[in-house]
């Protein structure tokens, strides 16, 4: 059974991170031969809508024993990878790098969505592969945010390396898992619910919720993480692919949740959503 783990955490973030670990066991990942690529998710640095730094250094924190870290982000419309990266030059060092996906030079070419796709060597095994983003809620809750909500398995649209990544929004689902299945899957799923957003837009319109959601699971990770802003997950067309395909659990009836009630953080974000934004709401289950 998949697990994931649910944690609230105001403070402590290492320690909250380093507890949740423990519960799904790393010792694997965590290991002097395997370097670790950590993909964070920047569109817009000026929204913020990313893994927050604590975070982010929680995660390098309990891989102490692999001895290179890569924070990895490819070119957008928004900048160079490696300028939307500074968000997190607090914790780079001779063992934590930035690197940017878009110039890499040593490549492997893979089929994406019917496309040829020059994918960064950094991508793929033996090396461990993290993702880790925020939990997002979108405004109207209607068949197209369904088709391209997302945060850990649509930051996977993040390693393609040129800039035109919107040419995959029509085929979401299929991109995302071709991706997936590409780089042998998602060895870790982090996602920082210090907030929860609501949409993309640039006044950052969020919620503080001091959670935290981690797992090996990438498709119950996801899962879990639309749940609690109030989708329903198996009415996501990337999670019924990632089923169909036979990637991961995303029926919430059959994910082992372990740490904090999802049911009572569930009713708490969409009751601080209503509160906040109830002109934005329109529609909004839970």
């Amino acid at each position: 059974m998949s697990k994931v783990v649910v944690m609230e955490c105001d403070k402590a973030v290492k320690q909250s991170v380093t507890q949740a670990l423990k519960l799904i066991q790393i010792d694997d990942l965590n290991t002097r031969e395997k370097p670790v690529v950590v993909k964070v998710g920047v569109f817009n640095p000026k929204a913020e809508i990313c893994t927050t730094v604590s975070l982010v250094d929680a995660i390098i924190n309990a891989f102490d024993r692999t001895p290179k870290i890569f924070l990895a982000e490819s070119d957008s419309y928004n900048g160079e990878a490696l300028k939307r990266l500074q968000i997190w030059n607090k914790v780079f060092n001779a063992r934590v790098i930035p690197f940017s996906l878009s110039t890499d030079k040593n490549i492997r070419e893979v089929k994406i969505a019917g496309e040829k796709i020059p994918f960064s060597h950094t991508l793929f095994k033996p090396n461990v592969f993290i993702s880790t983003h925020v939990p997002r809620r979108y405004e109207n809750a209607g068949i197209k945010d369904l088709m391209n909500m997302g945060s850990i398995l649509k930051n996977l649209l993040g390693l393609i390396p040129d800039i035109k990544k919107d040419r995959f929004h029509e085929k979401l689902a299929t991109a995302l898992l071709d991706i997936y299945e590409a780089i042998g899957g998602i060895d870790l799923a982090v996602l920082d619910g210090t907030y929860t957003f609501l949409g993309v837009n640039k006044k950052r319109n969020r919620i503080r919720t001091n959670v935290f959601l981690v797992g090996r699971d990438a498709i119950s990770v996801e899962a879990v993480g639309a749940y609690l802003v109030g989708f329903e997950p198996m009415e996501m067309p990337v999670i019924q692919e990632a089923i169909n395909r036979g990637l991961g659990e995303g029926d919430i009836n059959k994910i082992e949740v372990l740490g904090s009630s999802v049911e009572n953080l569930r009713q708490k974000i969409i009751q601080s959503f209503r509160e906040m934004f109830p002109k934005k709401i329109q529609r909004m289950r839970g």
